[in-house]
């Protein structure tokens, strides 16, 4: 074992879009916290928790850092949101 827990807060929305972009706002404000890997975050349905869709990126870019950008986004990967 690896001595690693995950945390699951479930959090209701409204559509597979509306929880991505709950997800993505809830995974960015969590980066203050050193514990935490929004990279990995994914949604699923309530009552199909097996299909799961990622939030983020998630590509190791240089320095370590990961990408800050949607799933499946297009053009380069950043750190910084495009506006």
């Amino acid at each position: 074992m690896t001595q690693r827990y995950v945390i699951h807060l479930p959090v209701v929305a409204t559509d597979l879009l509306a929880a991505q972009r709950l997800a993505r706002v809830v995974g960015r404000w969590l980066l203050v916290l050193p514990q935490t890997d929004p990279g990995e975050t994914t949604v699923s349905a309530e009552d199909d928790q097996n299909v799961r869709h990622r939030v983020f990126c998630d590509l190791l870019m240089p320095g370590g850092r990961r990408c800050l950008l949607r799933a499946d986004h297009d053009g380069p990967c950043t750190r910084r949101l495009r506006r």
